[in-house]
């Protein structure tokens, strides 16, 4: 499940509950596989069972709690657990406190099943501090981040060495500042060589970066600030290098990587097979070129091998394998690597060798949606993609060297499915759900897709009432996918009130088939039975699988051309005889958030009533490498002008309906002033509306005793007195 929140995509999860960003990993991320494919590890109640996966009633447990408590205490509780490549040592984390948005800091632990030990990992350091430990791959060693700096311990004997001395929390070793985390899904930021001898890492230099002051004014008698380091559009981003640690004697190296530090990113880095050679992905600080270096670690030394443009932007994250920007995947001994790029105006994989010769595999007018394995003994590439509906996914494969693609997802289960395959290609967990059937999980064998065991995976039949997906074509001739959720003892004859849903950026999809699509948490009670129509659009620049051109026809049209589809589009459903015009609301959260502004602003004859939280309201306030992706870097009157021009506060004048703004006073990534912003622009023009702060509550705004479920009690009566339910 993707769990908290981000303006960077409101993933369709949302559509249950709250959530407001990016993907989150699982407490454990993806399956531990044995290396056979036969088994995998799994979490339960505090202990580590390994299960066979062709038979998933035979289990067994491989460490136990006995082997998990250190001597007088209590066990100790396991977050998410590596084992070394000899599958002899484990690796756990426990006791982990967030970073930003996720709980990447913690303590680890290491338990030696040769040795029948456990022992924690750190030696003095402070508790709650080791980031990413990761084992070498000789199994010897585990290095980690604490304080901004790269240590490496030696487990023969627990000592601890330090490679990197001058980390501070402006000058980041081995991890990454807000921007590169929140925008490239950068955390992880040190990489081991295929030897054992050295680590290749990224240097993040914010020192430059200027501080935004939210002000905590609950917390103690006198208000404090509480900084966060924050690029806004505009503003240059941090300086970043890669250096490489000898682990033996600390020296270092930097790699000599052509290009303004500053005004380039470096969003990937690992190892070639060959153990004096790194590989690295750069982009431009407009993000419209990516280049591929391959570096001699010797003499610090690079060379492109491989780049691509684009008039729009390079979507880098489309790349990585399961959205994780760790590992490259390698074929032909290290000869040859699979990329994927829109550059046919399609997202397709491509094979390129090391001196850059490219291959396209993919083939055909439509979009791949992410790789799931690379099973280079068996000759196939197993990716998800959904050819004819863009609201759907399925998985298919295709032979390394290309051809036909081959469906492998049941014809009989229309609907969204995902897949955690073993690494011989042979056995997968998958999981199923559509708009009316909740997730099911089974074991199957593939290419059969045979069921195993787990859930007898099937469509609700009895289902009533279901979320109807449908399409509707706009006056400007484009086509939008469209879920609506209908009221319970829906009468034809009768007019609804009408609430959309909204997201409308380019980080998420809201309209997919998938469970939760038409539901609504925000709303105490049913929407249904209350006698609402839900509705949901997706508007051109969604990140949807429907080519590039639908994708990036938004670039520097951000808060323009996507607002005109959604408005459009409620014109259409306008025409509806069930359709209340008079009763027309909408709402969202973040990037949704935003939208909603700029629809009750720039079409007050169509929305009567909006919900908007934690929006923002000028985009010249949100960071750099998400605003400047999609926008172009403003570096004068002219490059500002999109901005301007797609932000809410430019049209806050026209106000004509029922507005509720809500914010949490403590949001770090958008950031209160936006709302201030707003609130001056309403009271310039005597523009009435209703406001809800809430003090110090982040983005997602669950922080505090009562917070949830007053946010969800102000929501629902709001909408219910200016936009009332029921049949008229």
């Amino acid at each position: 499940m993707n769990l908290k929140t981000c303006r960077t995509g409101v993933l369709a999860l949302m559509l249950v509950l709250p959530l407001f960003g990016k993907n989150t990993a699982a407490a454990q991320g993806r399956t531990n596989w044995t290396k056979d494919g036969n088994q995998y590890y799994k979490i339960s109640s505090g202990e580590i069972l390994l299960v066979d996966a062709r038979d998933a009633s035979k289990k067994t447990t491989w460490i136990t709690k006995q082997m998990l408590t250190p001597e007088g205490q209590k066990p100790i509780a396991v977050r998410r657990f590596t084992l070394s490549d000899d599958g002899q040592k484990v690796l756990i984390n426990n006791n982990t406190k967030r970073v930003w948005r996720y709980d990447t800091r913690g303590d680890y632990w290491l338990y030696d099943l040769a040795a029948k030990k456990l022992s924690k990992l750190g030696g003095k350091l402070p508790e709650s501090s080791l980031m990413f430990a990761k084992f070498s791959p000789d199994g010897n060693k585990v290095a980690y981040v604490s304080g901004h700096n790269i240590y490496v311990e030696t487990l023969a004997d627990n000592s601890v060495k330090q490679l990197t001395t001058d980390g501070t929390k402006k000058l980041i070793n081995g991890t990454f500042d807000w921007a590169y985390e929140e925008e490239f899904d950068c955390r992880d930021g040190f990489r081991w060589s295929p030897d054992s001898k050295n680590i290749a890492y990224w240097q993040i230099d914010a020192s430059k970066i200027k501080n935004y002051l939210m002000l905590n004014t609950t917390d103690s008698t006198y208000s404090f600030t509480v900084p966060v380091e924050y690029p806004v559009a505009g503003e240059d981003p941090s300086m970043a290098r890669i250096g490489v640690v000898d682990v033996n004697t600390a020296a270092n190296k930097w790699m000599n990587i052509p290009g303004d530090a500053i005004q380039h990113y470096i969003t990937r880095i690992e190892w070639t097979k060959n153990p004096n050679e790194i590989i690295l992905e750069q982009l431009n600080r407009a993000q419209t070129e990516s280049k591929i270096f391959i570096g001699n670690v010797s003499n610090a030394t690079t060379r492109v091998i491989h780049q691509e443009t684009n008039k729009a932007w390079i979507d880098g994250k489309s790349r990585w394998n399961n959205g994780n920007p760790v590992g490259w995947e390698w074929l032909n001994k290290g000869k040859d690597f699979l990329w994927v790029s829109e550059k046919d105006g399609w997202r397709h994989i491509y094979k390129i060798t090391r001196d850059g010769k490219e291959t396209l595999i993919t083939k055909g007018n439509y979009d791949i949606t992410g790789i799931d394995l690379i099973d280079e003994t068996g000759g196939y590439i197993y990716y998800n993609a959904s050819p004819t509906n863009a609201t759907q996914n399925y998985l298919y494969r295709i032979k390394i060297n290309g051809g036909k693609e081959e469906r492998l997802s049941p014809a009989n289960l229309a609907g969204t499915h995902g897949y955690d395959i073993s690494p011989n290609g042979t056995l997968a967990l998958h999981n199923f759900s559509n708009a009316y059937t909740a997730p099911q999980n089974e074991l199957i064998s593939l290419p059969a897709h045979q069921h195993l065991s787990g859930d007898d995976i099937k469509l609700n039949d009895t289902a009533t009432n279901k979320t109807e997906f449908f399409k509707v074509k706009t006056v400007d001739g484009v086509e939008l996918d469209g879920w609506m959720k209908k009221p319970t003892n829906f009468d034809p004859s009768k007019k609804y009130p009408v609430l959309f849903y909204v997201y409308g950026e380019p980080a998420s999809q809201t309209v997919t088939d998938t469970y939760g699509a038409g539901m609504n948490s925000m709303y105490n009670g049913s929407m249904a039975d209350d006698g609402y129509i839900y509705i949901s659009l997706e508007n051109r620049g969604a990140p949807a699988p429907k080519g590039e051109e639908w994708r990036k026809s938004i670039y520097k049209k951000l808060g323009l051309i996507n607002i005109r589809d959604q408005a459009m589009g409620a014109k259409e459903i306008m025409k509806w005889p069930f359709i209340d015009s008079a009763r027309i609301a909408v709402w969202g959260w973040s990037g949704g958030g935003s939208s909603t502004l700029n629809l009750m602003f720039q079409y007050p004859e169509i929305y009567k009533t909006g919900i908007a939280v934690a929006a923002v309201g000028d985009q010249l306030t949100y960071d750099n490498i998400y605003q400047e992706r999609y926008m172009g870097v403003p570096t004068n009157d002219e490059g500002r002008a999109p901005f301007i021009n797609g932000s809410p506060i430019t049209h806050a004048k026209n106000l004509k309906g029922n507005l509720l703004y809500i914010h949490g006073t403590g949001d770090d990534n958008v950031h209160y002033k936006n709302a201030e912003e707003l609130i001056n622009e309403l009271v310039k023009y005597n523009k009435q509306f209703q406001l809800m702060s809430y003090p110090n509550r982040t983005h997602g705004i669950f922080e505090g005793p009562g917070t949830v479920t007053h946010l969800h009690t102000l929501f629902t009566n709001y909408l219910r007195e200016h936009c009332p339910p029921g049949a008229r």
